[in-house]
This record gives C-alpha cells, sequence and structure tokens, in this order.
C-alpha cells in the first residue's frame, strides 16, 4: 500500500490526516505544503479541491478528514474507526461531523488572527516540516503568505472574538459526548481523533490552554496528541477571553 499525505505545518486537519493513517498502521510519505500555496498545489496534483490533508493512496486522490476515514476503513477494517454497533457508529460519525463542521473552522481563524500580531511564533509550528527551503527563509518570506491565509479564512477582529466567546460552549459539548462514552473510550474512533487535534491545537496558544487542559476535553487531547508542535505567547485582548475565564471557574 503506497500513500502520500499532503499537508502544511501547524494544521490541526493535516494532523488528523496524520493521526488517521497512523491508526490504521499504515505507512505514509508525508509532503509539507505552504498555506496558500497548498491551494494550487493540491489542483497541481490531481487533486479536485484546494485542500489538505490530500491523500494519495494506491493511486486514488482523497481530501478532507471524513472522506479519508471512511476509506481508510474500507480498504483496512483493522483496527476500526468505527464502532461496528449500528447505534453507536451512528453517534461517532454525528461527533466526528461536529469536529469537522463546528470545531474545526475557528482554529483556521483564530491562528492567523494571531500570526497577524505577532509572527514570532510561528516557526514553531514548522518543528519536523520540510518544505522544500530552509526554515528560516520561509519565514522570512512568511508575512505576504500569512496575510492571504487571514483573508481566505476570514480571520477579523469579530469573527475571532466570537471563536473565542464560543470555545466554551464547543469544549462542554466535547465534555458531554465523553461522558456519554462517544469519546475517549478504550479503544479511540475516528471523532476522537478529528476532536483532539483541534484541541489540541487550541492548547499551544498560552491564552487558552488554562482553560482547556484541567477539561475532560484536554485530557482527551494530550491522549491522542501529547506532542503538537508550536507555542504561541498571550496574544488576544482580555476582554475577548473573559467567557472562557469564566467557564473555567464555573468548570
Amino acid at each position: 500500500m503506497k500513500a502520500t499525505l499532503y499537508v502544511f505545518p501547524g494544521s490541526h486537519a493535516a494532523m488528523i490526516g496524520r493521526l488517521l493513517l497512523e491508526h490504521k498502521g499504515i505507512a505514509y510519505k508525508r509532503v509539507d505544503l505552504l498555506p496558500v500555496v497548498a491551494k494550487a498545489a493540491t489542483r497541481a496534483l490531481g487533486f479536485p479541491n484546494a485542500t489538505v490533508p490530500a491523500l494519495k493512496i494506491d493511486g486514488r486522490r482523497l481530501q478532507g478528514t471524513r472522506e479519508i476515514s471512511r476509506e481508510l476503513e474500507r480498504i483496512k477494517p483493522e483496527p476500526p474507526l468505527f464502532p461496528a454497533d449500528p447505534a453507536a457508529r451512528a453517534a461517532v460519525e454525528e461527533a466526528e461531523r461536529f469536529g469537522d463542521e463546528e470545531l474545526q473552522p475557528p482554529f483556521r481563524q483564530i491562528p492567523y488572527w494571531a500570526y497577524l500580531k505577532d509572527l514570532s511564533p510561528l516557526r514553531s509550528y514548522a518543528e519536523g516540516a520540510k518544505i522544500g527551503i530552509p526554515i528560516g527563509i520561509a519565514m522570512k518570506t512568511a508575512w505576504p503568505i500569512v496575510k492571504l491565509a487571514s483573508r481566505f479564512n476570514d480571520a477579523s477582529d469579530e469573527n475571532v472574538r466570537r471563536d473565542l466567546a464560543g470555545l466554551p460552549a464547543l469544549l462542554q459539548k466535547i465534555d458531554d459526548l465523553i461522558a456519554a462514552g462517544v469519546l475517549d473510550g478504550e479503544q479511540l474512533n475516528a471523532a476522537d481523533l478529528q476532536i483532539a487535534a483541534s484541541v489540541r491545537l487550541a492548547m499551544t496558544f498560552d491564552d487558552l490552554r488554562p482553560a482547556i487542559e484541567k477539561r475532560p476535553a484536554g485530557k482527551l487531547a494530550m491522549r491522542v496528541v501529547p506532542d503538537y508542535p508550536g507555542k504561541t505567547p498571550p496574544v488576544f485582548p482580555p476582554a475577548w477571553l473573559q467567557q472562557l475565564r469564566d467557564s473555567t471557574v464555573a468548570a
């Protein structure tokens, strides 16, 4: 089985693609692309959409974490990503959808807003990446890419302030899914991987980690992704974090 996974450094969606392949024990070649540049590169490689993770496996081209999880389950059923019981599988699929459609988007906006304020942490998210040019040079030319990526992802003040205010509700939903046994069971499933990667990315932000790490959601993230490259020092206005801090006190 020959697999090549196209990603870009720091991406939580790309991390999910890696986790899915590793869960299945499928060896793969990792190809790092740059944000924005990845949009053109994936098209040039024959993928239908301009997104990562993009996986080429045995000649097939797959994009998006849910498409990848289902195809990997089909071609290599063990170890499973989904429960055999239909009701339990439906619950995992719904949790995976939540992770993809509701949890991933804020963490496309939040990092780019932060990098526009301070570009220096960006290098830490590229740890281990091989992008074809020295990391130092890439960092010196990163500003236009970050600016464009911020625009593509609508990383405005208004949107990011709303994202941060909505984070307590997202974390509570994850905690509830864990309490219900949908997540964080003895055997990790596709929804665990989908959700944990986004939470773990959030925990690389010094402003956010204290409100997450002691929650069930934070413990799941550390179980699934103990090492996530990157660290961003405090960057958000205190008023934007008030609801998150209040939720920590309430918990």
